[in-house]
């Protein structure tokens, strides 16, 4: 039997009961196969195809371009580069304007690629498709605060929560959301305060970007983690590696190698 049959793929059962133990959730963006599988070996507990990839993989400005194709082939691709963490995908922008549409969406995005869950955003409003989802047997994890999928409504990228008004709101979306049977929900850019209030009131885990420590779970863009970019990551992001300047550093000595002129008298 080989190893890949002997692992246990993570569950959002074990998901919940990891917020219970107080162990903390560790995860990370996946956009390709071997990325996927390299994290994987490392122990990753849940990766996210985001729809992030439309920055750092596409070259767009926002998420908005992305396609629900688009996200199809990426996830199908980490899917099967993985046999142990939980694979989250993201509903891309407008397929899940109502509850009907998410459910046909979700519905192709599981069968066409076998991953394990798919990730909403937007606060109570989206509490409907979440419950409708989840009733249809689809594991659903939620993301409120800042959202890139409607950041022209929100008129830009600003952390989220500092007005009393505003934090209140993100606490009762945070309980519908639960309500409506999300497993997780991302908390992104929140003031870490607010963030931690959530997490404590909570019985599902929150996992914090940009949203303090206090989050029973973390999740970083993979390309900011290992410094893979061509613009600097966000402030709150902390690069483990450069692996820009290992790739720059590749190829100016490849083209060197390749544009040196050959010494006769060597030969063939």
């Amino acid at each position: 039997m080989s190893v890949q049959s002997q692992a246990k793929r993570l569950t959002t059962r074990d998901i919940r009961a990891k917020k219970r133990s107080g162990e903390n959730l560790a995860m990370l963006t996946a956009y390709d196969y071997v990325t996927a599988a390299l994290l994987d070996q490392a122990g990753i507990d849940i990766l996210l195809v985001g729809d992030s990839l439309g920055n750092v993989v596409l070259g767009h400005e926002t998420t908005l371009p992305v396609t629900l194709d688009d996200m199809i082939r990426h996830a199908a691709a980490v899917q099967r580069g993985t046999n142990h963490a939980l694979v989250v995908c993201d509903l891309p922008f407008g397929t899940a304007t109502d509850p009907d549409t998410a459910l046909r969406n979700a519905v192709t995005l599981l069968q066409q690629t076998g991953v394990q869950a798919v990730k909403i955003e937007g606060g109570a409003a989206a509490a409907p498709t979440v419950s409708r989802l989840v009733g249809q047997g689809i594991a659903v994890m939620a993301h409120i605060g800042l959202t890139p999928q409607s950041v022209h409504q929100l008129g830009g990228y600003y952390r989220h929560g500092k007005q009393e008004k505003e934090a209140r709101e993100l606490i009762a979306s945070a309980k519908a959301l639960q309500a409506a049977g999300a497993f997780a929900i991302v908390l992104e850019f929140l003031v870490p305060e607010l963030a931690a209030e959530i997490t404590q009131l909570l019985d599902i885990p929150t996992i914090g970007i940009g949203s303090g420590a206090d989050c029973a779970g973390q999740v970083l863009v993979i390309n900011d983690l290992i410094g893979l970019s061509v613009t600097p990551p966000p402030g709150f992001a902390k690069p483990k590696a450069d692996v820009a300047a290992i790739v720059r550093a590749a190829a100016t000595a490849y083209i060197a190698e390749v544009k040196t002129p050959k010494d006769p008298s060597l030969g063939q």
